[in-house]
């Protein structure tokens, strides 16, 4: 429902620019270049932001998104987790803030506050999660909150944070819900009150999941941790009320995160709970995983190079202060 209303916009936008230049395209360089005035422009860019607001998602329209995980199975949480949110943030990079700068401009404090309230109550609301897909999808929707933070300051530093923490998460959390796929194939339950224990009965398991874990919540030297600091440096300058509650909601990531390890991995065993370790399939699958989150953490000059062209052309629009 809410996609409907990003189409509506990009066929009026194209019925618009064709009847006033003579030239009917959907090219965003040409439509970016046609002056709208700034009452349309925010018309339409709250169509975008809403249907992507969903896409992401941000609270309040994120309800979806943990129904979602828990009922699909593992292939679609990967899919959801490694892709599928992170094209409502490509589109908004991409597409809705060059197409209505002014528009965007206006609505920077407004993603400010989207992507902190969505960092505190999804981080919240993971801590009281029993169900392990639950609270990793939570934290799921918490990530995404610190990118549209990144998104929403607008600087070199965030861009460029804001990028690499998109391939961040799918990195991490798509292999934790491989892990928990994982999981459930050999204990049939996703409670953390059924598990317990899983250092000592699967520790090659146990060792994997610890990592994924400690990348999820932003130890240095792993991907994630990369992504955030460039976001809460780059944001502390033109928004420094912003960077510090995005550092106090990074404290809630550590919280659940360890809840997770405390129950699952290093918690007392369960009783008659059997289950046998990686296979030689399933390792090489979360090996590589591993390598990309290790090598990213430990050297993340050669994928960070890749952003500095697109990012200078996105901050070419007139979206941040002095065109920056």
């Amino acid at each position: 429902g809410s996609s409907l209303l990003m189409l509506f916009a990009l066929i009026f936008l194209y019925v618009l620019h064709g009847r006033e230049t003579g030239t009917f395209t959907f090219a965003i360089d040409q439509l970016a270049t046609h002056p709208l005035p700034l009452t349309w422009q925010v018309w339409l860019f709250a169509a975008f932001l809403l249907a992507l607001g969903v896409k992401i998602p941000v609270v309040p329209v994120h309800i979806w998104l943990p129904d979602a995980h828990t009922e699909a199975p593992t292939a679609g949480s990967v899919i959801l987790a490694g892709i599928l949110l992170k094209t409502g943030v490509f589109a908004l990079f991409r597409i809705a803030f060059p197409l209505f700068p002014s528009a965007a401009l206006m609505a920077k404090p407004v993603l400010l506050i989207l992507g902190v309230a969505g960092l505190f109550y999804a981080g919240w609301i993971a801590f009281s999660q029993t169900d392990i897909k639950r609270l990793v999808a939570y934290s799921s929707i918490a990530h995404m909150g610190l990118i549209v933070i990144g998104l929403a300051v607008w600087t070199g530093l965030t861009i460029h944070g804001a990028l690499l923490q998109m391939i961040n998460h799918g990195l991490s959390t798509s292999a934790l819900f491989i892990m928990i796929g994982m999981l459930g194939e050999r204990v049939e339950s996703r409670k953390i009150a059924d598990l317990g224990g899983l250092w000592t009965r699967m520790p090659v398991f146990a060792a994997f999941f610890l990592l994924f874990a400690l990348s999820s919540m932003g130890l240095p030297g792993l991907n994630n941790f990369v992504g955030e600091i460039l976001i809460l440096v780059g944001a502390f300058h033109p928004h420094p009320v912003a960077a510090v509650f995005g550092i106090v909601g990074m404290v809630l990531t550590l919280l659940y995160i360890l809840k997770l390890l405390q129950g699952a991995l290093f918690g007392p065993g369960q009783p008659g709970l059997i289950a046998w370790d990686l296979t030689v399939r399933e390792f090489f699958i979360l090996g590589v995983l591993a390598v990309a989150v290790l090598f990213i953490g430990l050297h993340p000059g050669p994928l960070l190079g890749f952003f500095d062209a697109p990012t200078r052309e996105l901050l070419n629009y007139p979206i941040g202060p002095a065109g920056g």
